[in-house]
């Protein structure tokens, strides 16, 4: 029986948060997380590791794509993240605690922990710790997945009734250069999945055809799908998937 809360398929899931740059909220900002709770939808965000071993919200392993500042996250502190800004906004980078506090079970949080390994390996522990140490507490519903089924275990480990998935996809050469091809190979097929006892995955959205997704789906798998980008993928992608990722539009929402 899975584990994830049903509000989890009640809305769609903003993707890094409702976010729209041009109008002031990056991805995985205060404000776009804010936006997506006015809005209605469940959040998805990206956890890295801090110098001091805590987990910061941001996507990217340098800072110079979303700030103007350039160097590894895993090099700074908390506190100097919280007064880097997000380009074009005043908002430092935000906090796990802090984004939860902002949160506060408000809607359903998909919460990603990048692989810190570097080829999905075992060397992992230090951001799955800081993870479970940030939810202690965390009342809202909530599901922790990874790319890295070792973070996935791990997490299992720290804490075995938070929801866990996997998060999948075709792991393309073209994709993912700097991964070893039989590494690619063995992920692409999801063989971790049971030995896991994971609740979802969350699987890239033109790949959800492929032959694992319905079979996990048949065994009681919960489907998520990113990131959709507009109405027509989400009416393909609701085919298959029980919820989606989105982002660039307006996800429309259930009816009250």
């Amino acid at each position: 029986m899975s584990r994830l809360h049903p509000d989890f398929l009640r809305a769609p899931i903003a993707h890094r948060g409702y976010h729209d740059a041009a109008d002031g909220r990056p991805e995985n900002s205060p404000s776009a997380f804010r936006a997506a709770i006015a809005a209605g939808y469940g959040i998805e965000l990206d956890v890295q590791l801090t110098a001091d071993d805590r987990a910061v919200v941001f996507h990217d392993r340098d800072l110079s794509r979303l700030t103007r500042e350039k160097g590894p996250i895993r090099q700074r502190s908390i506190r100097d993240l919280a007064t880097t800004p997000l380009t074009g906004t005043r908002e430092g980078i935000p906090s796990l605690e802090d984004v939860l506090a902002l949160v506060a079970g408000q809607v359903p949080l998909l919460i990603e922990i990048k692989d810190q390994d570097g080829n999905m390996g075992p060397n992992v522990g230090p951001l799955e710790e800081a993870v479970v140490e940030a939810l202690r507490g965390y009342a809202g519903p909530v599901g922790v997945m990874s790319y890295n089924p070792n973070a996935v275990a791990r997490i299992a480990s720290l804490s075995p009734d938070t929801p866990r998935g996997m998060v999948t996809e075709a792991y393309s050469a073209e994709d993912w250069r700097l991964l070893a091809k039989a590494t690619r190979d063995r992920l692409r097929d999801i063989p971790d999945f049971e030995l896991l006892t994971a609740d979802f995955i969350s699987h890239k959205a033109n790949d959800l055809s492929r032959p694992r997704v319905a079979e996990l789906k048949s065994k009681g798998a919960t489907v998520f799908c990113w990131t959709v980008v507009s109405p027509d993928q989400e009416a393909e992608a609701r085919k298959i998937a029980d919820n989606i990722t989105f982002e660039g539009y307006a996800a429309a929402l259930p009816n009250p």
